[in-house]
């Protein structure tokens, strides 16, 4: 195969690698009953007039998969910080604590749990439109190496190297979410 067709598939494939790299982001801040730091990824606090990570002005631990502590860098930022997780929209409620703040999670219902089964879903079908996309996108690039002089033959087979990879990065998105719906619903 030739040099441009490679680079036209060595750049699907890194679209696609970005496409899975980011539902696996985006699957950690779903909660699946255990508590992990990163469920506060989102949290945003102002800290001197700049708006910074939660995790930049804090430290954050879990001593047990219901609690999570955060321990501010600086006692002033304590009601800060409870005011940023309150406005997040990430369905936690920090207690205040002397210099910490702890969130208790609730166990989840059932009904919770099929909400997250179907935001993990619906994160799974952003991943796969992500690699259905890099695959267009290399396809017109072949067409338009093949309109300049690439045989028939060198373009199809490309073709279904591109084809091969999309669905091995797909499987891929499906069975990553399979084991986060696996997750979700063991209670």
């Amino acid at each position: 195969m030739n040099e441009e067709i490679q680079f036209i598939i060595d750049t699907a494939k890194e679209g696609m690698v970005k496409a899975v790299d980011h539902l696996a982001t985006e699957l950690q801040k779903i909660r699946a009953g255990k508590a992990t730091p990163s469920m506060l990824d989102p949290v945003q606090v102002e800290y001197y007039g700049t708006i910074t990570p939660l995790n930049q002005v804090a430290n954050i631990n879990t001593p047990d998969p219901k609690t999570i502590v955060i321990q501010p860098w600086e006692k002033t930022l304590i009601d800060e910080i409870s005011n940023a997780i309150l406005n997040s929209n990430i369905g936690l409620t920090p207690q205040k604590s002397s210099d910490t703040l702890i969130i208790s999670l609730p166990p989840l219902t059932e009904e919770r749990r099929k909400e997250l089964v179907k935001r993990a879903r619906a994160e799974a079908e952003h991943a796969k439109v992500g690699i259905r996309n890099s695959r267009k996108e290399a396809n017109d690039e072949i067409k338009k190496v093949e309109k300049e002089g690439l045989s028939e033959d060198l373009a199809r087979d490309a073709e279904d190297a591109v084809q091969k990879m999309t669905d091995e990065y797909t499987k891929r998105c499906d069975d990553i979410v399979n084991r986060k719906e696996d997750d979700i619903m063991k209670v």
